[in-house]
Formats: C-alpha cells, sequence, structure tokens
C-alpha cells in the first residue's frame, strides 16, 4: 500500500474516514514512517576539532541540520577547553511530526515554548511509552532509544521549541562521527531485501514499498486522524519494528509518564535580585543514574549571579530571555597559553560554556531581565562556592591567613566580608552597563592593538618589501656586473680563441708546407731508392741467372754422373740376380726331387698299412659270415621244433631275417667301398 503526499492530503478534508486508520496493517504504517523519513537529514555530525570550538557560540553560529515548512533543526558544538558538547535545537511548526530516530548517546532537554507529545521505545522493555510536552518541561532519554515528536495544534499556535543536549561522559560518549542519532528509514534500507522479508515475514510487495519509498522530509505535517487510533496505531508500529506482535501493545491509562517541569518547582533560592533552581538525580527520579543536571538562573534588572565556581562540574548554558554580561576568571594555577579571562555579553539564543574551577559571573542589564538554562556535567554532588556575600567561602577562613594572602590588613578584610548583605544573587546596578564599557574599551583596544599590529605588520611588511626590494637591486646589480664581467671574460676568450684560431691555422699551413716538402723528398728518396732497388734487382737477377747456369752445368754433370753410377749398379744387380735366379732354379730342383721321394716312400707306407687293414677286415667279415651261417641254422632248427606256431609268428621271423640279412649285405658293401678307396689313392 503506498500512500502519497495527495493522498495525505487529502486525510485531513475526509474526517470521516479517519475510524478506519486502526484498521490498517502495521506493515502499512511501518512503510508510511519510513517513506516519509527516507529523506532525513545526515545525522552523522561533522567531526570538529576541539581547538575550532570556543566557549561561546553566538544563535546565528548555529549549522542548519533540517529546514522545512513545518520546521528546522540547528546544531552547534561547544568546548570548555577540555572536552566537547553537542546542543540541537528542535523547533516544530504547531500540528508536525519529527519523524523515529535510533538515539546514539542519552539525550537531555529542555521545552522552551509550545507543547505536544513525546513517544519513545526503549531496547530493555519494548514498551510503547509517551508523555505529554509542556513550556518548561525538562526530560531524558537513554541511547538505544526510538522516539519522535508530535506538536500540539494550539489556538495560540505557539512553537515546540526544544533545546537538547547528549551525553559526553566516558560511559555514554558522543561520537561526532557517527551523530547523535540515525534515521530509522535508513536502517531498515541499508538491510538486502531477503533480509527484510525474512525478518518481518511480509510479502515482497511490502517491502518493495518499503524500499523504493517516495523521499520526504525530516519533519512533516501530522496526520490528522482521532487522536485514539492514531496513537494506537503508532504503539502497533514500533511494537513490530522492536520485534512485538503486532496490535499487542497499548498504553497504561492508569500510570501515566510525566515529566519535571522546572516552572512548577520552587527554586532553590529566590530573592528581588532573581531565582535560581538546579535539577539533578535526587530531586527528579527521571535524571537518576546520569552525571547530567540541569539548571535556570532568572536575573531581575540590574542584578548579578554573584562571583563563584564549580568544583565538580562543568556548565554549559542557553540564554531563554533578554540579555547580559558574562565574566569568566582563568585559575591563575593554570599554564596553558589559551586559559586567559573571559568577558562577553550574550543575548537570547547564545550559547556558553564555564569550565569548573573557574570563577564566573552572570549579569543583568538595568533595562532588561537575563534568563537562561543550561546542563552541568558532574559525577559527584556539586556545590558551587560563592566569593561574596552571607555565603561566601571566604566567610569560613581565618581572617587573618586571608589579610596575609591578600597582603591587607585584618580590619580591611573585615569591611570586605561584612559589606554584603545578600547571598548568592546580589544588586548590581549598571554592573552589565559598565562590563559592556569595559568590554567595548577591550574591544576597542584590541581593534586599535589589532590595527596597531597589522600597522607594524603593514610596516615590517613593507620594511621587508623595501628590503628585499633592496635585495633584489643589488642581486641585479650583481648579476648585471657579473653578466658584464662575464661578457668581458667571453670577449676576451672569444679573442684569445680567435687568436689560438689563427696560431693554429698558421701552424697548420706551416705544417702542411712542411708534410709537402716532407713528401716531395720522401717522394724523391723513394725515386732514388727506386732505382737504387731496381739497378741492384738487375744485378741480383744476373748473378742469380749465372749461378743458376752454373748449378745447372754442375747438375748435368752430377746427373750424367750419377746415371753412369745406376747403370753401372744395375748391370750389377742383373748379374747377381741372375746367378742368384740359377742358385734358387737348382735349389728348387733339389726340393722338389726330395719331396717327390718323401711322397713316394709317405704313399708306400700308406698303401701297406691300408692292406693290412684290408686284410684284417676281410677276416672280421669271413667271421661275422660264419657267425650268420650258425644263427640261421640255429632259427632253421627252432622253426622246425615249435610245429604249433602261428603262421603271423613265422611271418615276423621272416621279416626279421630279411632285415638282418640286408643290414650285414650294407654293411659288407660299406667295407667293400671302403677297401677300394685307399687302393684308388696309391693308383
Amino acid at each position: 500500500m503506498i500512500i502519497s503526499s495527495q493522498q495525505l492530503s487529502s486525510l485531513d478534508l475526509q474526517e470521516k474516514t479517519m475510524s478506519n486508520i486502526a484498521l490498517i496493517s502495521p506493515f502499512s504504517f511501518l512503510f508510511l514512517l519510513l517513506a516519509l523519513s527516507h529523506s532525513f537529514f545526515n545525522l552523522h555530525a561533522e567531526a570538529f576539532n576541539v581547538s575550532d570550538v570556543g566557549p561561546l557560540v553566538r544563535k546565528d553560529q548555529r549549522r542548519s541540520l533540517v529546514v522545512t515548512e513545518y520546521g528546522e533543526v540547528t546544531a552547534t558544538d561547544i568546548s570548555d577547553g577540555i572536552g566537547l558538547y553537542h546542543i540541537q535545537f528542535i523547533t516544530l511548526e504547531p500540528n508536525s511530526l519529527f519523524l523515529p530516530v535510533l538515539l546514539h548517546a542519552d539525550m537531555f532537554f529542555y521545552v522552551h515554548t509550545g507543547s505536544g507529545r513525546l513517544s519513545w521505545a526503549e531496547d530493555d522493555d519494548n514498551q510503547m511509552k509517551r508523555v505529554n510536552l509542556r513550556r518548561g518541561d525538562i526530560y531524558m532519554l537513554r541511547a538505544g532509544s526510538i522516539f519522535y515528536v508530535n506538536s500540539s495544534l494550539e489556538p495560540e499556535r505557539k512553537k515546540l521549541r526544544i533545546h537538547a543536549m547528549f551525553s559526553n561522559t566516558p560511559d555514554d560518549s558522543y561520537d561526532p562521527l557517527i551523530g547523535a542519532y540515525s534515521s530509522i528509514s535508513n536502517l531498515v534500507r541499508g538491510f538486502d531485501k531477503r533480509v527484510l522479508r525474512a525478518a518481518f515475514k511480509v510479502p515482497e510487495e511490502v517491502i518493495e514499498e518499503i524500499i523504493e519509498g517516495t523521499p520526504a522530509p525530516a519533519i512533516v505535517h501530522a496526520v490528522q486522524t482521532r487522536e485514539e487510533n492514531f496513537w494506537e496505531l503508532e504503539a502497533r508500529f514500533l511494537k513490530v519494528f522492536l520485534g512485538g506482535k503486532a496490535g499487542g501493545m497499548t498504553f497504561n491509562k492508569k500510570k501515566k509518564t510525566r515529566a519535571y517541569n522546572i516552572l512548577d518547582a520552587d527554586p532553590d533560592f529566590e530573592n528581588c535580585n532573581g531565582w535560581s533552581l538546579t535539577v539533578t538525580g535526587r530531586n527528579a527520579n527521571l535524571l537518576k543514574g546520569s552525571n547530567i543536571g540541569l539548571f535556570m538562573v532568572n536575573l531581575t534588572k540590574g542584578s548579578m549571579m554573584g562571583p563563584h565556581w564549580n568544583p565538580m562540574a562543568t556548565e554549559i548554558a542557553i540564554v531563554l530571555q533578554g540579555q547580559g554580561m558574562v565574566r569568566v576568571i582563568c585559575s591563575s594555577s593554570a599554564k596553558q597559553p589559551e586559559c586567559k579571562n573571559m568577558r562577553f555579553m550574550v543575548k537570547e539564543g547564545d550559547a556558553f560554556a564555564v569550565p569548573r574551577f573557574h570563577p564566573m559571573a552572570q549579569i543583568s542589564f538595568n533595562n532588561d531581565s537575563f534568563v537562561f538554562m543550561g546542563f552541568s556535567t558532574t559525577r559527584r554532588r556539586n556545590h558551587p562556592q560563592f566569593l561574596a556575600g552571607r555565603s561566601s567561602v571566604l566567610q569560613t577562613l581565618d581572617k587573618q591567613v586571608l589579610a596575609v594572602s591578600f597582603n591587607v590588613t585584618n580590619s580591611t578584610i573585615d569591611n570586605l566580608l561584612s559589606g554584603q548583605a545578600e547571598s548568592f544573587i546580589l544588586e548590581c546596578t549598571s554592573c552589565a552597563e559598565e562590563e559592556k564599557m569595559i568590554l567595548e574599551e577591550e574591544i576597542e583596544r584590541e581593534r586599535e592593538e589589532e590595527e596597531a599590529r597589522k600597522r607594524e605588520e603593514e610596516e615590517r611588511e613593507r620594511e621587508e618589501r623595501e628590503r628585499e626590494e633592496e635585495e633584489a637591486r643589488k642581486r641585479e646589480e650583481e648579476a648585471r656586473k657579473r653578466e658584464e664581467e662575464k661578457e668581458r671574460e667571453e670577449e676576451r676568450e672569444r679573442e684569445e680563441e680567435e687568436a689560438r684560431k689563427r696560431e693554429e691555422e698558421e701552424a697548420r699551413k706551416r705544417q702542411e708546407e712542411e708534410d709537402a716538402r716532407r713528401r716531395e723528398e720522401d717522394e724523391e728518396r723513394r725515386e732514388e731508392e727506386e732505382a737504387e732497388r731496381e739497378q741492384e734487382e738487375e744485378r741480383r737477377r744476373r748473378e742469380e741467372e749465372k749461378e743458376q747456369r752454373q748449378e745447372e752445368e754442375a747438375r748435368r754433370e752430377r746427373e750424367e754422373r750419377e746415371s753412369e753410377r745406376r747403370e753401372r749398379e744395375r748391370e750389377e744387380e742383373e748379374e747377381e740376380e741372375e746367378e742368384r735366379q740359377k742358385e734358387e732354379e737348382k735349389r728348387r730342383q733339389e726340393e722338389a726331387e726330395w719331396e717327390e721321394e718323401e711322397t713316394r716312400s709317405q704313399e708306400e707306407r700308406r698303401r701297406r698299412q691300408e692292406e693290412a687293414e684290408w686284410e684284417e677286415e676281410e677276416t672280421r667279415s669271413q667271421e661275422e659270415r660264419r657267425r650268420r651261417q650258425e644263427e640261421e641254422a640255429r632259427r632253421e632248427r627252432e622253426i622246425q621244433e615249435p610245429a604249433g606256431r602261428q603262421p603271423e609268428q613265422r611271418e615276423e621271423q621272416r621279416r626279421q631275417n630279411e632285415k638282418a640279412t640286408s643290414e650285414e649285405q650294407e654293411e659288407e658293401d660299406s667295407r667293400e667301398g671302403g677297401r677300394k678307396a685307399p687302393r684308388m689313392r696309391s693308383i
């Protein structure tokens, strides 16, 4: 379900349909608030350097976080020289809605004007709570709470103005990097669609409407509906967001949550000069457990909050009405160069901080009252110490010690301490005017000193410029002289170079002439040497030819003698060879005859041996034939004796006999062949 801005406007005109809003699903209402808060300003505060922030911030020095036609949010950071404190000023037009945010630090606030309703849920009980707000109310929300504010539609149409400070202590520190709070829509839209569907258990169309919702400003016109239906609907939304069951949260109408109204409380001190009130956890249950207190001071015309200091607390004050002067004294033990006495004029909307142990005094003008409230930071009970009046801390000290301390007489101390009959808030006619005059004189003096410093600075700068110009002129003169000297040096070098070149040219010409003459002499010498060399070569050639002819003749003579010698040697060798051949022929003949005789002898011996072997073999053959004949005769007898042998046995016996006869014949033939072979060799 998508609710556009036009539909929201039509809701104002259709009063009869408002009774049905209670039936709208909590998811649609979730989409409505998230869509409206999508364009919520970037709540991450800029990181400020403490050195860039002072103890006084003018109203026009605040920075704007949100500016719409239905309201605005401005912020400032103020420093006490030690820590940084973040303050926001929320202004809502009548019937406007400051959209839900998640607190990052404890939030303490004061309702300056107007009325409305604060709705929130804390992370420890998931209970939806609300409180009606009106002028003078103070309240505190814990870090982790989700809250939003709705301004009332009053007949006077007063704007709802809230001054809020965010805790900056070691236990619960405001971090400028993440800001004081975050937009709920930004937190939800930061997750993936699937994660949101699983977490809320809703259809995808609902998640799509939430993610793709039209951006809206941080402060919008409030939804017009019947009061009970609207608050029931917002309860259902926060219950769903915090994890409870939709529609299961209702407000406890019997026990209502109330704010502490500082204007309804009795002042801690009051006289004709004004009144003051301090609220801490001791007299307001909603501040129990915190280290922040609130205070308010109302000074009538021509009055002063007496000089005092806070031993345990730092004060951060905001001017609510009128104007006044503030005087702050730096501790004498402080050695920081930035710690100095201050006086400044403040008016409505300005904020200032005073560190602990710094004596201070707030003074009103004769023609106007001076009202301011603020926040004090302390971990223990703080008892402001006053210097003047009946409650002066000096009243408790020994007067003689005080006299020695001030280096005055005891009577002077008596006069100092007995002159003021009032306490705390004192009459001080024209004190603010005098302080303002002193401030203006200081400002004028500082302006004159600044102008003098500027003139001195300008004079120093002028002298510095003149000195620099003089130095530049001297440098230019020196540079010009160096340039002229350089030019003269270059001219001299150029002349020397030209002279050197002329000398080199003359030397080169002389060298060339000398080289030409030397070349001519060398040429003549080479020609003479060449002629001598040719003559010598001709002479050497004739001598060589003569020597060659002589050597040739000697060689021919040697060759002839050598030829004759070789001829003689050849003839001698032929004769020796012929003689050697004759002897060799004779020797071969003798050897052939001897070999032939030896061969005949060997053949004869071999023949006789073979004949002996043949005769022996013949004897064995005859013996073998005789043995076979006897064996055959025996077999025939055996055959004849067993008349009952079968024909197969006789046939087998016959085959064996034939085989044996065949083997004997082959053996005989083999022996016969062996005897024939030696005979053939002998032949």
